[in-house]
């Protein structure tokens, strides 16, 4: 009789602990339309343009290179593993380099990219960049960086193609 009601209460705390709502306080339908959104970021993507105020001297991501350089780069997105890279092709006076990242996407839509050296864990590396993913669609979207320029916020707007998959 002990071994039943203990076996009953047990059931009943799975039971409830299973129904109640997860630690994220995202329900089961927002997580599967923000996995959803994230999957639209899954390929090959290449920055057609970047809209800033054009007053101010950018070099993004502390790559040291103009923000021009981004422009035409190429971005590779792989969201099961959360994992990609992006590549400056060392075109017009720009460096050549290719720096793998890491990046997650929160139920706001905040994409946070963190970039990851080589032999480098990405579990490791605390600094990042936070960008506001903007109307993804199966072949663009748009990550918004929010800067200070001059004392005052600036948005920075990286609009993607897609160029595969």
């Amino acid at each position: 009789m002990k071994k039943t009601l203990f076996l009953g209460l047990v059931s009943i705390s799975l039971i409830a602990a299973s129904c109640s709502s997860n630690k994220t306080g995202v329900s089961a339908g927002q997580a599967q339309t923000l996995r959803s959104e994230v999957m639209k970021l899954k390929g090959q993507w290449d920055i057609t343009n970047v809209d800033y105020n054009k007053e101010f001297s950018v070099k993004p991501f502390d790559e040291g290179a103009s923000i021009n350089c981004f422009v035409g780069s190429s971005w590779t997105f792989v969201p099961n593993n959360y994992t990609g890279s992006y590549t400056l092709h060392g075109e017009n006076g720009c460096p050549a380099k290719v720096q793998a990242i890491t990046f997650s996407v929160d139920k706001t839509g905040v994409v946070s990219i963190k970039k990851v050296g080589e032999g480098e864990k990405a579990k490791k590396v605390s600094a990042g960049y936070q960008l506001i993913l903007e109307s993804p669609t199966a072949d663009t979207f748009t990550l918004v960086q929010s800067v200070n320029a001059g004392g005052s916020p600036m948005d920075i707007r990286y609009n993607f193609v897609r160029t595969g998959k």
